[in-house]
């Protein structure tokens, strides 16, 4: 009989529910993956009184996770606490007990990665997380080993399911961005409170990791342009499908003249683009390699199968030992000089700008002129026709697609609109991913 992997799950929330039923319902096709058995020994959870999710065997459960750190048996520690605080410090000593760790948390591993792939190279020990970005999309494993043969130079991607689900229905069921939000929320798809997901902080997270393994430089979130989809309204996703153009929360990074532009934005992308055709929850990663081109990779982003899927799938590879060779190469990668980011005024876009103004003489010509007088050249203009009203001055909205500009540019020009009492807020700017 071949050792078994011992392992330990700590956080039995949705994702974990997912990982313990793999793991206790398909016993024998996981040992024969992994080329021998795994054995679940311990799963921590915050509240022992609380119904569990999946049925455990007797005294798995614990509230105390020092029971996996002083248990030298456990070979691999499943973390799935999420957030940064007190989980870092968990991660520190689970790692210091001799157990090397399969994560899904994404925002612990992008503020406090480097120094837990440090000290775990330190100790010896391994840290797996295709888990942590794209659900059960193998972008890690993609980026990791299959694409090794590459420089990528370019990510182009949809990584936030929540998104793309409300973006998706606001435009094919003709309802505004609060009607949606509460139907994703009531099916799931967002947490009570969605700020991360929906205002573009969950994307740029995984952003970050995907840049840090495809260039080698780790980037705050604070050096890009990270906006979120919580303000769009219906009107601008019915103008861009009038356009030809879908709106997806796209998550970018591509080398521009040996800089690495970043941005996360509510983006207009052709509808004939398999990026415009990915709808509801699902992701999709764009990756553009200088030997293979452009790959595409597809899939459910989020959810507990999903997710728990590319856990399960790095506890096999953790027993096959492939992690164990695959994870030092990460951090020679990161050993590369990192690359200068552009400034986010420097990005260059084609961008769709929507004005609401009063409909009176003169108005487009002072906002062409503005916008000409910055280096704005403008490509196409939608204005439909006011209704008929002598008993009050309309306001009608503007729709213009630009040629392509730099963002700093626009809030050059922004200092002048500011100055025109025809336009009424809000203005609206989204890129447009050519």
């Amino acid at each position: 009989m071949m050792t078994p992997l011992r392992v330990a799950l700590l956080g039995l929330g949705n994702v974990g529910a997912g990982v313990a039923k793999l793991l206790l319902e398909q016993p024998d096709r996981l040992a024969l993956r992994a080329g021998r058995p795994i054995e679940l020994r311990h799963v921590i959870v915050r509240d022992l009184k609380k119904p569990r999710p999946v049925p455990l065997p007797p005294g798995l459960a614990s509230d105390d996770y020092r029971r996996v750190v002083s248990d030298r048996e456990v070979d691999v520690a499943i973390e799935l606490i999420g957030g940064v605080t007190p989980t870092f410090e968990i991660f520190q000593e689970l790692l210091d007990s001799g157990k090397d760790v399969v994560t899904a948390n994404k925002a612990l591993l992008c503020e406090r990665g480097a120094a837990l792939f440090a000290r775990a190279r330190s100790l010896g020990r391994t840290i797996a997380f295709e888990g942590a970005v794209a659900g059960g999309i193998p972008i890690i494993a993609c980026i990791n080993q299959s694409m090794t043969a590459n420089q990528i130079t370019g990510i182009e991607a949809i990584l936030n399911g929540t998104s793309n689900f409300i973006l998706t229905e606001m435009l094919a069921r003709d309802r505004p961005y609060p009607q949606i939000l509460k139907e994703a929320q009531r099916l799931g798809y967002a947490e009570a409170n969605p700020a991360m997901d929906v205002d573009g902080t969950d994307a740029a997270q995984k952003l970050g990791l995907l840049v840090q393994l495809a260039f080698g430089t780790k980037v705050p979130l604070t050096s890009f342009t990270r906006e979120g989809i919580d303000t769009l309204e219906l009107a601008d996703l019915k103008y861009a499908a009038e356009l030809g153009y879908t709106v997806k929360l796209l998550a970018v990074a591509k080398l521009v003249d040996g800089q690495l532009e970043m941005h996360v934005q509510p983006t207009l992308v052709h509808r004939d683009r398999p990026l415009a055709q990915c709808g509801g929850a699902f992701n999709m990663i764009a990756l553009d390699g200088d030997a293979v081109g452009k790959t595409v990779l597809s899939g459910a982003g989020a959810g507990q199968m999903p997710a728990a899927s590319a856990v399960v799938a790095d506890l096999i590879d953790m027993a096959s030992g492939r992690a164990a060779l695959t994870f030092p190469r990460i951090d020679v990668w990161n050993a590369r000089p990192p690359l200068p980011v552009q400034r986010p005024e420097d990005v260059a876009n084609r961008y769709y700008l929507r004005f609401n103004v009063q409909d009176r003489p003169h108005v487009f010509a002072d906002i062409a002129d503005i916008l000409g007088r910055n280096g704005i050249s403008l490509a196409s203009i939608i204005q439909h026709e006011a209704p008929e009203d002598e008993s009050r001055e309309s306001i009608v909205p503007l729709v213009v697609m630009t040629h392509r500009t730099t963002y700093g540019r626009l809030v050059a020009a922004d200092h002048e609109l500011d100055q025109l009492d025809s336009l009424l807020p809000p203005r609206i700017r989204m890129p447009v991913a050519d």
